[in-house]
């Protein structure tokens, strides 16, 4: 184990209950999750959707998603570390159980494919990179079983999406963009953004257990 891995492991036991406060201190309702998430489905709910901020990428796949991540990411959007405007005036309209009850509706709803152990290996590029970030310390060895509920499954997520995402925790001084994590800050701000699209693109084609579950027609 290097010095980094190391320094990662260390984060993740000092991090953790904090990390995971939102995620532990309400049981969430799916049924009633499932009758909250208007608002979230104008994105979420649209295969194939776009959007334009900070640049065009795909929204991310949240059905199947682990319902601790999903209240981490809500609370971080409220609390203002995660900057993204239209997500965080999302989430600071929502309740502590709101957040609840959506997580457990959209954790109920992936896929149901039981994946492999282990990821399957992409190029030695790639490997070499998830090496060094120590993305399976963290997500897991087939990058789906997250160590903590708070993390998220990553296998399979929209490569545009992740690689956004990873970019935007190099970012700490902008008033509209940027991620406050001290685990994946120092992850993102060791690679290249190069680096960090060799590795979006790697997990992207890896199969998940999320998906985006599109509404049928209201009439």
């Amino acid at each position: 184990m290097n010095s980094f891995q190391l320094v990662l492991s260390s984060l993740v036991v000092a991090c953790a209950s904090s990390l995971t406060v939102h995620a532990q201190d309400l049981q969430g309702d799916a049924a009633a999750g499932g009758k909250k998430n208007a608002l979230c489905i104008g994105c979420h709910g649209i295969k194939g959707y776009h959007i334009g901020f900070p640049e065009v990428h795909q929204v991310p796949k949240i059905n199947g998603q682990g319902a601790g991540y999903i209240r981490s990411a809500l609370h971080a959007y409220k609390a203002g570390d995660r900057k993204h405007p239209s997500m965080r005036t999302l989430a600071g309209s929502l309740s502590d159980q709101d957040i609840a009850d959506l997580a457990a509706f959209y954790e109920s709803t992936g896929t149901g494919v039981t994946l492999p152990a282990q990821a399957a290996e992409g190029t030695a590029k790639a490997a070499a990179l998830v090496t060094q970030g120590g993305c399976t310390s963290c997500h897991g060895a087939n990058l789906s079983k997250p160590i903590d509920p708070s993390y998220p499954k990553i296998a399979g997520q929209h490569s545009d999406y992740l690689y956004v995402a990873l970019r935007s925790y190099k970012t700490n001084d902008k008033p509209l963009i940027g991620r406050g994590h001290p685990i994946m800050g120092g992850v993102a701000k060791q690679f290249s953004n190069a680096e960090l699209k060799v590795l979006a693109d790697y997990v992207g084609s890896l199969p998940g257990e999320m998906q985006t579950v599109q509404r049928a027609r209201v009439k």
